[in-house]
């Protein structure tokens, strides 16, 4: 059953669309991540002009963060404060990444930027799991335990002006490392179509040491209003959110997500890891073959409307 995509001007397969929000949201409940990082590029490649994939994927992305955020409320498991700080930081970033993004596109350039920011994004995240996970499993082999950070000790930067204290975090940390990390997640949430939790959870852990019981939940709620924002400006101001699209992602992927978190339990960490590196390497080969490769057609006369 085909449907017409307004804003897309394509017609899509709701059965194609409806499977590819599926096994994204199974892979999101398997590892435990949001899926803009994987949805959108995979809707690239389908064909989906790259501004209206990026601009569309913020509501599946608000759609699961606020699951996310009420489970956390309902478990004390967010640090507001600290959150509240993520979200300042954040809305600026997804404002200055929405303006970029139609500069990008006024002049022409943004298909080819967001390519090549997906695969230096994808090469750096997924080669970095992979070294993180063969190190460990290397490790294991010879018998020898991965070292332990301690909580107390803390990088120098956290020691910059305009320190703040955050009881829940048990934190007492200059805010701009925080509204640093918060405005690039932010900036590149807009600019790339992807919530950030695969960045903003590891910079939380392992840059501020935030415990892992509040991780999650105060990252998910950064993540919630700074992409409401950057949704809400994308159709205001560049008219690229499908609706007919966002709605259909949205219901294959509640329905995939119960599936793969039930499937994630039987996983052990390091298979994790490895299977998301895996994913994560594969679609960045997808973007270098499709930046290399010859294309059929290596030149296209495009007809603009009225003339």
């Amino acid at each position: 059953m085909q449907f017409y995509l307004p804003i897309a001007e394509m017609p899509v397969s709701v059965l194609m669309l409806l499977g590819l929000g599926a096994a994204v949201g199974f892979i999101s409940g398997v590892f435990g991540i949001g899926g803009g990082f994987l949805m959108t590029p995979v809707l690239i490649v389908m064909g989906i002009p790259p501004a209206v994939a990026v601009a569309t994927q913020g509501a599946p992305i608000v759609a699961s963060s606020t699951t996310s955020v009420l489970a956390a409320l309902r478990r004390r498991a967010i640090d507001l404060r600290l959150g509240l700080v993520l979200v300042g930081g954040g809305l600026v970033g997804s404002a200055l990444g929405v303006w970029f993004f139609a500069a990008l596109r006024r002049a022409g350039q943004l298909d080819l930027f967001i390519t090549l920011a997906y695969v230096t994004l994808f090469t750096v995240v997924g080669g970095l799991m992979l070294v993180e996970v063969l190190r460990g499993l290397w490790a294991r082999r010879g018998g020898r335990a991965a070292p332990v950070r301690l909580g107390r000790d803390h990088p120098p930067y956290m020691g910059w002006p305009l320190r703040m204290r955050f009881p829940r975090s048990r934190l007492y940390a200059s805010v701009i490392p925080i509204l640093g990390l918060a405005l690039f997640v932010g900036f590149a949430g807009a600019v790339l179509g992807i919530g950030g939790g695969f960045i903003m959870v590891p910079a939380l852990l392992y840059l501020l040491r935030v415990p892992t019981g509040v991780v999650v939940g105060t990252s998910q709620f950064q993540i919630l209003w700074t992409t409401l924002v950057a949704l809400v400006l994308h159709a205001v101001q560049n008219q690229a959110v499908d609706i007919v699209l966002a709605v259909i992602l949205i219901a294959g992927g509640v329905f995939g997500a119960q599936f793969g978190a039930r499937a994630g339990r039987n996983l052990r960490a390091d298979t994790f890891r490895l299977l998301l590196a895996a994913l994560v390497l594969a679609v960045d080969l997808r973007f270098i073959l499709e930046l290399t490769l010859r294309p059929a057609e290596p030149f296209s006369i495009v007809v603009a409307e009225g003339r």
